[in-house]
């Protein structure tokens, strides 16, 4: 059917905060009504949380799927948990393994097909939430989700596009069963189309019947088993079912009064956000204006000195040689903040040296449970690989890795990759003030530090500072959002940032949601936040 409308028309406009006792914040209103059902039926916020995330591999495939991984924090009511629900490397995979299979020059692990899939772990986060602090059947938190799946929706204005520019990516479009599941009538759905998932619905159901067991000892593990051999992968049933989600405590940087900020530890990227803002402690932030030239200067130094040793060192944990304590040190982090230059922009290389596509969600409830949760395929639909009859999309995290022996990143059997994406808490005083997330990539932790600043420095609201324009280092280059005053952009080019203006901005500059806890859950509850680079909203009751 078509429309009358020209749905890319539209004025620049300004979200308004959303007040309310229980709360659910995400990038697409139908996964966060499908939270807010879990809340109505009784339920609390993980349970909430559980429905969105189901919901987000139905309406938002292009970013997450049932094949993605996940990562987690919550405040359970009493103190912070930490999830880390990220799959690890098939037994079989080793530097070897992509040696003799792709020749003895590659540099880095296949960016799709099955040699790039990591066993999933969003499906075995959402049950151990569920086990350990859910209140609802975990059945009843994927019914919206089948439902949708089955019924199909109208595709909404972002998610079209960015389905959109991953059809044209021919190596992402040619793996098995992609343009099958993604791509009916042989294009990519039009916005407002029509699109159902009828397979992933069945998956699902399968998951909610057995708590989780057929999608990792099961029926989808045998299917996924099969499919990787037909196609010539070396994931087995065997590495499925070897696989657990692991709970971490959550690593906390110290701020300004009483401020700290909480991120998930490696192997993910969260401890970038951290140190970056470690050294800002240096710096008397407040005495400078919010958007002026000198306050952007000085957080992009500190997130490219970040940067330079998360790259260089962050692993799994147990491959790494330099600690993340180490890291987070207060006497490192304010010798890196002495090399910045107030007036010009440097290219810094690490301090530290050895001795020898995603959705974020976030939801809370009156009890004052607040969870903030993240999932993702890495590059937008990832892998490329859907399994027939299923409908399980799968990530591409084992990009992540690489073959250089002396990484601490280097590829081996039941290892975790280094991961982008990272979930984060704000807390004051030792008690929750925000769940909240930016996803995008490396731009996750350069989201993390620019949304607190504004926060925390300039007394800016969560709605405001997800609104403002926001830069991004990458590849020696600095992105500039546009809404950037054009004097600070050529104040920063004349300092030597090499700037450069894109105007893409939901590709390039992340999209956040945020809960911040106004006072007693019960009585004054929430206000949330929801970033304008994407279909989604703050919803709540």
């Amino acid at each position: 059917m078509s429309h009358p409308f020209d749905w890319s028309a539209g004025y620049a406009s300004q979200r308004s905060p959303v007040f309310a006792r229980n709360i659910v914040s995400t990038s697409h209103p139908l996964a966060a009504q499908a939270g807010l059902q879990m809340l109505r039926q009784g339920g609390n916020a993980v349970d909430a949380a559980i429905a969105t995330a189901a919901m987000m591999t139905i309406v938002e495939p292009c970013s997450n799927g049932l094949g993605s991984d996940a990562f987690c924090i919550l405040w359970d009511g009493q103190r912070l948990q930490g999830l880390n629900a990220s799959g690890c490397a098939p037994a079989a995979w080793s530097r070897e393994y992509f040696l003799h299979k792709y020749g003895p020059d590659t540099h880095k692990l296949p960016q799709r097909g099955w040699d790039s899939v990591t066993v999933p772990g969003a499906v075995g986060a959402w049950v151990a939430l569920s086990e350990r602090f859910g209140k609802l059947p975990f059945a009843d938190l994927l019914q919206p989700a089948i439902e949708m799946a089955e019924q199909g929706y109208a595709v909404p204005v972002i998610v079209q596009h960015k389905w959109t520019l991953a059809a044209a990516v021919q190596d992402l479009v040619s793996q098995p069963g992609f343009a099958q599941a993604f791509l009916p009538h042989g294009r990519p759905p039009a916005v407002a189309e029509r699109f159902a998932l009828p397979e992933a619905a069945r998956t699902l159901r399968l998951i909610a019947n057995s708590r989780g067991e057929a999608f990792y000892r099961g029926e989808v593990a045998a299917a996924l088993e099969a499919h990787a051999k037909a196609h010539g992968g070396a994931m087995t049933a065997a590495d499925l079912a070897a696989w657990q989600p692991e709970w971490v405590e959550p690593l906390s940087l110290d701020y300004r009064d009483g401020y700290a900020l909480q991120e998930i530890p490696p192997n993910g990227q969260g401890i970038a956000a951290q140190m970056a803002l470690g050294m800002l402690r240096n710096f008397d932030m407040q005495d400078m204006p919010v958007d002026s030239l000198f306050s952007q200067h000085l957080q992009i130094e500190a997130m490219k000195l970040a940067f330079a040793d998360v790259y260089r060192h962050v692993a799994e944990p147990r491959s790494m040689r330099i600690s993340a304590a180490q890291m987070l040190d207060p006497d490192y982090l304010a010798a890196r903040a002495q090399l910045i230059d107030p007036g010009h922009a440097q290219d810094f290389g690490p301090g530290l040296q050895p001795k020898g596509g995603t959705i974020y969600l976030t939801a809370a409830d009156a009890s004052g449970m607040m969870v903030s949760f993240i999932q993702s395929n890495y590059m937008g639909f990832g892998s490329g690989i859907v399994v027939p009859g299923y409908g399980v999309s799968l990530q591409n995290r084992g990009h992540g890795f690489n073959l250089n022996p002396a990484s601490d990143n280097v590829v081996a059997p039941g290892k975790r990759p280094f991961h982008t994406i990272i979930p984060a808490f704000l807390t004051q005083d030792g008690q929750p003030r925000m769940s909240f997330g930016v996803m995008g990539g490396d731009m996750q932790p350069q989201g993390h530090l620019q949304t607190l600043v504004r926060m925390l420095d300039y007394r800016q609201h969560p709605q405001a500072a997800c609104d403002a324009p926001r830069w991004r280092f990458f590849g020696g280059k600095l992105n500039l959002e546009q809404g950037f005053s054009a004097k600070t952009a050529q104040g920063l080019a004349d300092m030597g940032h090499r700037v450069e203006t894109f105007t893409d901005s939901y590709q390039d500059f992340g999209a956040g949601q945020f809960i911040w806890r106004l006072g007693d859950p019960a009585v004054e509850g929430y206000s949330a936040a929801s970033d304008p680079r994407r279909d989604g909203q703050a919803a709540g009751f």
